[in-house]
């Protein structure tokens, strides 16, 4: 049994993955979910109790019980960032998972509370702040920073000296040049290529591809 425990705030999709990384690539173990009262709609979750968060006290022992917040990026981050203040201020400690398949390196400095996939490169001089999920198989380039509250999806690249602002979200395979700040509270869609400086709570709609006049049967003769 593993001396360290966690609790994961949240019953999506995401909780069920941070369950799986959580249980298989790491030191902690996983004792339970929790959500707010008003949004329990269910009793267990991957064999384990989820319990309401406001009521959390009378189930566990949270005396050095940690906690890691597995929901994505609704209100631009705001909902994690809110549900991170309430578990902190209720006496959970605040615990990060980096995969242990992730290339870190060793001057990379992490704030608390961030969860990093398997397949991350995050080079030299790179500074992550706190609550930041990198999904799998992002490029992070050397001297790039990443604010507080940023979401990132996959496969989305940042080269050398990226700013990234606080709040924002970078979708699938979005690209950003060198030497570019990106303001808080942008939305970065999938595909999105950005070569310039933006300015605060920009929405930055990603690539459609629009279906062709024909069909693909006709098209490969089938």
């Amino acid at each position: 049994m593993k001396k360290n425990k966690i609790i994961l705030i949240g019953d999506s999709a995401f909780a069920e993955i941070a369950y799986e990384y959580f249980t298989h690539d790491s030191s902690y173990q996983v004792i339970g979910f929790s959500v707010e009262k008003e949004y329990l709609k269910k009793s267990t979750l991957m064999g384990l109790p989820v319990y309401p968060l406001e009521e959390l006290e009378s189930y566990v022992d949270l005396k050095g019980l940690g906690f890691h917040c597995a929901v994505v990026y609704t209100q631009l981050n705001r909902l994690r960032a809110r549900l991170i203040s309430t578990a902190i201020e209720m006496g959970l400690t605040p615990v990060s998972y980096v995969s242990s398949r992730a290339f870190v390196w060793p001057n990379v400095k992490l704030g608390e509370h961030v969860f990093i996939f398997e397949d991350n490169t995050l080079q030299p001089f790179v500074e992550v702040g706190n609550n930041v999920v990198l999904w799998s198989g992002n490029h992070i380039g050397h001297h790039s920073s990443i604010a507080d509250n940023v979401f990132i999806a996959s496969q989305a690249v940042l080269s050398g000296f990226t700013t990234i602002g606080e709040f924002s979200f970078i979708g699938v395979n979005a690209t950003i040049s060198n030497n570019i700040i990106i303001g808080s509270d942008n939305w970065i869609g999938l595909g999105a290529t950005i070569t310039r400086n933006t300015a605060p709570n920009q929405l930055f709609k990603g690539e459609r591809s629009e279906p062709s006049q024909v069909n693909s049967t006709t098209f490969f003769k089938v």
